[in-house]
């Protein structure tokens, strides 16, 4: 019977208190088998009971619930900080079927993976939850047998009730974006800068004039900065609001949780690049209000755009990133980089001057990877999605910044299905569906019914190790490339 439920994925076999578990393969999905019933965890599954041969066993479906039993009894299943690595890479699998082809790259390198990592935007585009993306990852961990130890990001998290539902799920990093704090000075005069800063309190005022116009930083590394009483103003008013903001939830809700939280300020998302004495007046201030950082993500100069690389000014990039390291040598915290997909120009900068200690996020790519197996094993299917995306892309512009021309994207009707990997070497073509991939998912027909959403999961089920291959080669581009 336990054969005809499908064939087990060798590496998932563990055992507790006389119970063996392992998953298997079914014809239509994967199921956590359960052998040996006189344990504490065999009575707490949820399955499907039933005896072979004298022996009770339970088949079991892989949901959230099941996923909490499974972390209580297995340890090495739960997420946890990962301080412990110098190197760190956020996989956010946005299908949450990827993460057994992330374990099984990084497996191979001294490198942190952050498995469980959505934002609140990609939740509500793909129809998730943060419990369910954990879940996800909780079993991919299962499957292969992995020890190595893995983070869960509640990523671009803008409010107090955000952070705590990802801290109460069980997250372990926490990325606070504060870009609804943060003034962009692209619209701002020098005298609205001045009207705006006298609109601060004036023990604030006081405070930061004290702190930062008492003379020259200098760094161990020998970075000086100064403030001049303009670029002061100029500072607070930009992030001022961010600084405060970013206290206040640290010590309200992450300080409290009784768990080692990797905490990331994010002043990424903002059309106003983060110039160093922007960073240095962010950080100090801070450090000085004890809040306890894993990393910070500056605004980097140039464009990090979804699914294509860097657009930019590379030597102003290396020098700009040089001065930010060295801010954040300096205080002790690791550099993070959104949008780090497919940034194979700047990834060989970013390996040289952190010398390997950075974090770096990555989230659409995967969805790409998954997209080039449904152009191979269904170029019907492909087909389908391509001119889907074409017809919604302006709704998509509205929750990704991106310049694709779809003048540039080749005529599908002209192409072959064998000539439609191609597309995804295309950088129009691959913007295109990455920034689609919500609307895609989420489409229904007259019915009710997904239009693609389940025969998407069904391709890539059955194509289980194309993806996994196509994830280790393109990810572990990316590794390569930072010099791993």
């Amino acid at each position: 019977m336990i054969l005809n439920i499908g064939c087990p994925y060798p590496n998932s076999l563990h055992e507790k208190d006389g119970s063996i578990l392992f998953l298997v393969k079914g014809a239509r999905e994967k199921k956590l088998v359960v052998v040996g019933e006189g344990s504490e965890i065999f009575q707490e599954l949820e399955g499907r009971r039933g005896s072979v041969d004298g022996v009770w066993i339970k088949v079991c479906d892989l949901s959230v619930a099941n996923s909490r039993v499974i972390r209580k009894h297995f340890p090495h299943t739960c997420p946890v900080s990962l301080r412990k690595f110098k190197t760190t890479i956020g996989l956010g699998d946005r299908l949450g079927v990827a993460s057994p082809g992330h374990i099984d790259l990084i497996k191979n390198y001294d490198v942190g993976p952050v498995l469980a990592q959505q934002s609140v935007r990609e939740l509500t585009l793909t129809g998730r939850t943060f419990e369910g993306v954990l879940s996800d990852a909780v079993w991919a961990v299962f499957q292969e047998g992995y020890r190595g130890g893995f983070g869960a990001d509640g990523d671009h998290l803008k409010t107090a009730d955000e952070v705590k539902l990802a801290l109460d799920v069980g997250y372990t990093m926490i990325t606070l974006d504060c870009s609804e704090h943060i003034n962009n000075v692209t619209t701002l005069s020098k005298d609205d800068v001045d009207r705006i800063y006298m609109e601060l309190d004036k023990e604030t005022r006081e405070r930061l004039e004290m702190r930062f116009l008492s003379g020259e930083f200098k760094l161990e590394s020998g970075l000086r900065l100064m403030f001049s009483p303009e670029s002061l103003r100029l500072n607070a008013v930009i992030y001022q609001k961010a600084v405060d903001f970013t206290v206040d939830i640290f010590h309200k809700v992450i300080k409290p949780c009784q768990r080692e939280i990797d905490f990331e300020m994010s002043i990424d998302e903002t059309v106003t690049p983060t110039d160093p004495l922007g960073h240095f007046f962010v950080a100090l201030q801070l450090m000085e209000a004890g809040v306890d950082l894993y990393s910070v993500a500056p605004r980097f100069c140039g464009e990090f755009q979804k699914g294509i690389d860097y657009i930019g000014d590379l030597s102003q990039f290396h020098r700009e990133l040089k001065a930010h390291q060295e801010i954040a040598s300096h205080f002790g915290y690791k550099l993070s980089v959104h949008s780090g997909s497919d940034k194979f120009s700047v990834f060989p900068i970013m390996g040289e001057e952190t010398k390997g200690r950075v974090h770096v996020k990555t989230a659409g790519t995967n969805w790409l990877e998954a997209v080039r197996v449904i152009i191979q094993a269904d170029p019907g299917l492909y087909r389908e999605l391509h001119a889907f995306a074409l017809e919604h892309l302006d709704e998509a512009k509205r929750y990704y910044h991106v310049t694709l021309d779809t003048g540039r994207i080749p005529d599908l009707r002209g192409l072959k299905d064998e000539d439609l990997g191609g597309l995804m070497d295309h950088s129009d073509a691959r913007q295109l569906i990455h920034i689609t991939y919500g609307l895609i998912l989420q489409e229904k027909d007259e019915s009710g019914a997904y239009r693609f959403r389940d025969r998407i999961y069904r391709c890539l089920y059955e194509n289980e190790g194309l993806y996994r291959e196509f994830l280790k080669r393109h990810i572990g581009n990316h590794l390569k490339a930072l010099g791993l």
